[in-house]
């Protein structure tokens, strides 16, 4: 991987770093063939890693951390990486081989595995999102649905591996930054990116004195305001920018909606959803739809029709410069349907590019090779490396 990879995404500390960690965590069998490999006589291994379904190579995490024990152990593992960090891996191909002791590699699988698998299909998620929706930015907001720090440091970095290739493929914007400090340097930033929650506003006891308090305490950095509070999306948007007119005329306001699915946004009702959508991307409702396809674009909470409606009413005040950022559910099936309703987004904020179908994935490694003999079990043929490649 190149010193600018390298620098874009800095060494973090690793875990499990101790043997006896790796033990409690790491599958019995592979402690059994560890210790019978210590006491037959060890052997050079290749493992192939693949995965059963496409992704988007993102293999960096898993990697240092291998080489941390290897470095730790005074063992040396040579990786012949066949997908580089953002590139196409079809189903069942190999991601990489893995060659050095089986001494020191038995024990190590099944942590290797949990730090590659969820990383691939996560990036494969956010690539198709950028790609979808190349002139938005998205913001990582994840955070909170991880299974802890260790997923929520996989996470951040899937997000920008699919955000670059996405860049790279389409020119799209991607990945602008995350929700928290810790993982914001994998996507050039030093901070986490965000300015209130619900909690504020309810706290505040308005939309607008939420956002008079912001104001207060961060005069110069731009705002976002959380508008479906008190269902008053329309009428709560407009009155912030009212007062915040400089803001607005500035760029520097944003108007965030998180309407929940259990209604429509101020305004709307179904007859009114398909009108706004029929006079602003009449394409996007004609022909079959699904019922899932139907509520992302004309449904309750934040719809394809309710960010036009939203969009709608600013411009007709003269606040066409304010930003609209759409949250809520924002996954691959989601961002596919707002670029076909060509929906005015700027932004959106989104945990829902982390894997739905966890089974998904499941990464898996063979050994293809003993002491340079190819050998793997019936079936797994298609794994024996290419050494012409």
């Amino acid at each position: 991987m190149s010193a600018d990879s390298a620098r874009a995404h800095p060494a973090r500390p690793v875990w499990p770093a101790e043997d006896a960690d790796i033990a409690d965590w790491t599958d019995h069998y592979f402690q059994r063939t560890k210790q019978a490999v210590e006491r037959f006589g060890d052997a050079e291994v290749t493992y192939a890693v693949f995965m059963r379904r496409p992704v988007v190579s993102a293999p960096r995490l898993a990697l240092d951390w291998l080489q941390a024990i290897g470095l730790k152990r005074k063992a040396e593992f040579k990786i012949d990486l066949r997908h580089a960090e953002g590139r196409w891996v079809g189903a069942g191909e190999p991601i990489m081989y893995i060659t050095g002791s089986l001494k020191h590699l038995a024990d190590l699988e099944t942590l290797l595995l949990q730090k590659l698998g969820p990383a691939c299909v996560a990036a494969y998620n956010a690539y198709t999102m950028c790609a979808d929706l190349p002139q938005v930015a998205f913001l990582a907001m994840d955070a909170r649905h991880c299974a802890g720090t260790e997923m929520a440091e996989i996470m951040a970095y899937a997000a920008a591996v699919g955000s670059a290739r996405a860049k790279r493929k389409v020119g799209a914007v991607g990945f602008i930054g995350n929700a928290t400090d810790a993982t914001a340097h994998y996507f050039g930033q030093d901070q986490g990116l965000g300015t209130m929650p619900h909690a504020l506003i309810g706290y505040a006891g308005s939309t607008l004195r939420a956002a008079e308090m912001f104001d207060t305490c961060f005069p110069y950095e731009s705002m976002t305001v959380l508008v479906d509070y008190f269902a008053r999306e329309v009428t709560d948007s407009l009155t912030v920018c009212r007062r915040f007119a400089q803001r607005a005329a500035e760029g520097r306001l944003s108007i965030r909606l998180d309407t929940p699915g259990s209604r429509f946004i101020e305004g709307l009702d179904p007859p009114a959803s398909y009108a706004v959508l029929e006079g602003n991307s009449h394409a996007a409702v004609r022909g079959y739809r699904t019922e899932t396809e139907l509520r992302y674009l004309v449904g309750p909470g934040v719809s394809a029709a309710a960010i036009w409606s939203l969009r709608e009413a600013l411009n007709a005040e003269g606040f066409d410069r304010v930003k609209i950022v759409a949250s809520s559910g924002f996954g691959p099936a989601k961002c596919k349907l707002m670029a076909e309703a060509n929906a005015p987004i700027d932004v959106i904020g989104t945990g829902s590019y982390l894997p739905d179908i966890w089974s998904e994935t499941y990464a898996t490694a063979d050994i293809v090779e003993y002491d340079g003999e190819p050998r793997v079990k019936v079936g797994r043929e298609f794994l024996l490396r290419d050494m012409t490649r």
